[in-house]
């Protein structure tokens, strides 16, 4: 009874075997071969040899040619043919020089064999077909001026064979002949156009590209530089003005202190004025800002301050408005940011915020800013979109220039799809200016993440679709960093 139902666990076995074996569709194909990008040589060289072989046959019957001719000037047509894959210019010189040898030596047996059965003359068809192969290769690779040039002394010579020296007993081939090189020349050219014209469009699309990418680059380098320009300009206006009110507070100011003070203010009064004449250079009159999220620069107010961390509740407020359900979360107490650091992170959190509503259209976004003693941390992440995705009308500045802006602070930036199909980009900006190294997942060593997917995400785990807090249930953790931030949970969307 055990030996029987080995015998039947091995039949089970074999039987299984031949379903996973014979019983599939999966896919198995070849590899790429190497050989394919010699199939256009390899179909020549065929040719050649077709029509090296026919014309021995031709030349031998019908032009009466001995062996020995035919057999030569037919394996030099045929090299001919091979040799214009490489050298088009000689290949078709000694096409032609074979081709009126053949004519001319077969007109003397014409003239002498009135029962010839009047043959094609001067071009046999092997020889005819060899050398419009031979004009085909050359127009392929040669400009068209060479071209046309092989092609009018191919004619001139047809002419000058059939109605010059001319012949008897024989089937004229010279019109048919000349038509058809005609054909195979213009055939020729217009694909070597085509296909000079597909080069100079992937390179001119090439050349596009990295300048585009260089334009982008400089344009965001130049917006962050004007904003840069307005921080300085603030402080060398306190600079005046403490230079200006220094004296007051001193009983008796020397004439020496007074003298210095007043140098003092000179100098930042002219800093100042040729600040503001670089800025109405830099700055332009109307920045895009397709969803009014508040770029620098609009308005009547060219020379206004710009934005910092207590603006980021309107910030939130005008993408509400947009159409973006949105969550604010602060954690930790707030430090005493410098200016360009603040800056920096409102205009990272701006441009996140715009790309949710340009590529994430009734998404739900989270936006947390995270305080620590070691820096500001930023991160916007969104949903899956529920709305059909329009065409951005944004210049790609985008992730370009969040990563300048960090790079300027010894920060960095990481942004990332998610699992669900949503998208996160999450900053960290030091406090101090100087270079923390980044984690995998965009935390400095030591700062632990506040979301949970980039961790699950970097070890394959899958992540359910991100549960967006309902405002009005959520909870913030230290002080707001803006007059209003605070209550950005109790606020609806539906109440903006």
């Amino acid at each position: 009874m055990g030996r029987m139902n080995g015998v039947r666990e091995q039949l089970i076995r074999v039987l299984r075997m031949l379903r996973d074996d014979l019983w599939t569709a999966r896919a198995a194909p070849l590899p790429p071969s190497v050989w394919l990008r010699w199939l256009p040589h390899g179909m020549v060289c065929l040719t050649a040899f077709g029509s090296a072989v026919s014309n021995v046959d031709h030349l031998a019957d019908r032009y009466q040619f001995s062996a020995q001719a035919a057999m030569l000037c037919s394996v030099l047509q045929g090299l001919a043919v091979v040799l214009a894959l490489w050298r088009p210019v000689p290949a078709w010189w000694a096409s032609t020089v074979v081709s009126v040898v053949t004519a001319l030596i077969a007109r003397d047996h014409l003239l002498d064999d009135p029962h010839s059965g009047d043959p094609s003359w001067p071009w046999a068809p092997p020889g005819l077909i060899a050398h419009g192969i031979v004009l085909l290769l050359l127009s392929l690779r040669l400009p068209t001026r060479v071209s046309a040039e092989a092609l009018g002394l191919t004619a001139l010579l047809t002419y000058a064979v059939q109605g010059v020296i001319g012949g008897a007993n024989y089937g004229p081939s010279g019109k048919v002949a000349v038509a058809l090189f005609t054909v195979v020349v213009l055939l020729g050219t217009a694909l070597r156009g085509r296909r000079e014209a597909r080069h100079q469009l992937v390179e001119q699309t090439g050349i596009t590209v990295e300048e585009r990418a260089r334009r982008t680059l400089l344009e965001e380098r130049n917006r962050i530089a004007r904003e840069l320009h307005d921080v300085v300009a603030h402080h060398m206006s306190v600079i005046s003005i403490q230079a200006q009110v220094a004296p007051l507070l001193v009983e008796k100011p020397s004439v020496e202190l007074k003298e210095n003070l007043e140098g003092i203010r000179k100098n930042a009064l002219e800093a100042l004025t040729e600040l503001r004449r670089v800025l109405c250079v830099l700055r332009s009159e109307n920045p895009e800002d397709p969803y009014g999220l508040g770029a620098a620069g609009t308005g009547n107010a060219p020379e206004g301050p710009q934005p910092t961390l207590d603006r980021l509740d309107a910030l939130i407020d005008n993408t509400r408005a947009a159409g973006l359900e949105v969550v604010a979360e602060v954690r930790g107490e707030a430090s005493a940011y410098p200016p360009g650091l603040q800056l920096s992170a409102y205009r990272i959190v701006q441009e996140a915020l715009s790309n949710a509503l340009r590529h994430a259209p009734g998404s739900r976004v989270r936006v947390r800013v995270t305080h620590d003693l070691r820096g500001l941390y930023l991160e916007v992440t969104n949903s899956r979109p529920e709305g059909p995705l329009s065409s951005s009308p944004g210049a790609g500045h985008g992730l370009l220039g969040m990563r300048e802006r960090a790079v300027m602070l010894g920060g960095h930036v990481a942004a990332h799809p998610t699992l669900p199909g949503g998208f996160t980009v999450s900053a960290f900006l030091p406090a101090d200016g100087a270079s923390h190294p980044a984690a995998e997942d965009g935390f400095p060593p030591g700062l632990a993440p506040i979301s949970g997917p980039t961790a699950g995400e970097a070890r394959g785990v899958r992540i359910p679709d991100m549960p967006m807090p309902r405002p009005g249930t959520g909870s913030t953790a230290g002080p707001s960093t803006g007059s209003s931030a605070g209550r950005q949970q109790e606020k609806r969307p539906h109440d903006e």
